[in-house]
């Protein structure tokens, strides 16, 4: 049963990788798109390729750390849409560093988008969803979230914080109010990082992990499955990873 027909979600980190499968996925499904991230040729093509299968989508280039643009995007979505009844927080990065490096400006990056870029979401959403006493909101998360790597501590602490804040929701806005609030965990994920990573034996760390990588497609599917369950049901956590990932 297609529980999704209908309703709209607006996507953040949208223009590439896992926010764009999941937006042509839930488009395929019945779902209005609107899409954000700071590419805007992303979007125009995001947008363009829903539309020509036949679904509705329109995209907002948006800075996820600035509040003041997450509720301009919220109230577009719902200009152009009515309401909006999904957020799927997705936009992230993924900087990886020894902490003998002292990567300052890269921590803080993480940060304010994978943290604060998260609750500006949050916050722009979920006035509307708690009036109506209905909504879901699904923060990626990672399963850099459930363990933790040497050179990826700043990167996982996020995760972690998003996991926290999530089970938070599900136990207030989530029991008292029927706001669905849930995550995915990835694991290793072929969307082009590994070849963005600057250090020359970090990126041959991560170009071996791409060879064992499932596709932002495979978390699409997965993201579809969470969000099309009855009134009813929340799925707290979804891990989903590659056959051959040992962690």
């Amino acid at each position: 049963m297609n529980h999704l027909q209908n309703k709209t979600a607006v996507i953040t980190g949208a223009s590439s990788g896992i926010g764009a499968a999941a937006a042509r996925e839930l488009a395929r499904h019945g779902v209005n798109i609107v899409a954000a991230a700071l590419d805007q040729d992303g979007l125009d093509r995001l947008v363009a390729s829903i539309k020509s299968d036949g679904g509705q989508a329109a995209g907002r280039v948006t800075d996820v750390t600035r509040l003041e643009e997450t509720q301009a995007l919220v109230n577009y979505a719902t200009e152009t849409f009515g309401q909006v009844d999904i957020l799927i927080n997705n936009a992230g990065l993924m900087l990886f560093s020894g902490w003998s490096d002292v990567v300052w400006e890269d921590w803080n990056k993480m940060v304010d988008v994978n943290i604060k870029g998260y609750l500006n979401a949050i916050a722009a959403v979920l006035p509307a969803m708690l009036e109506r006493e209905d909504g879901q909101i699904l923060n990626m998360a990672s399963v850099a979230g459930h363990q933790v790597d040497a050179g990826a501590g700043v990167y996982s602490a996020t995760k972690f914080f998003v996991h926290a804040m999530t089970e938070s929701m599900r136990k207030d806005p989530g029991v008292n109010k029927g706001i669905r609030v849930n995550t995915i965990s990835p694991g290793v994920i072929n969307t082009g990082w590994a070849d963005k990573v600057s250090d020359p034996e970090g990126r041959k760390v991560a170009q071996a992990l791409n060879n064992i990588a499932i596709s932002p497609q495979d978390v699409a599917s997965a993201v579809v499955y969470a969000l099309n369950q009855p009134k009813n049901v929340t799925v707290n956590d979804l891990i989903i990873s590659p056959a051959r990932q040992n962690w």
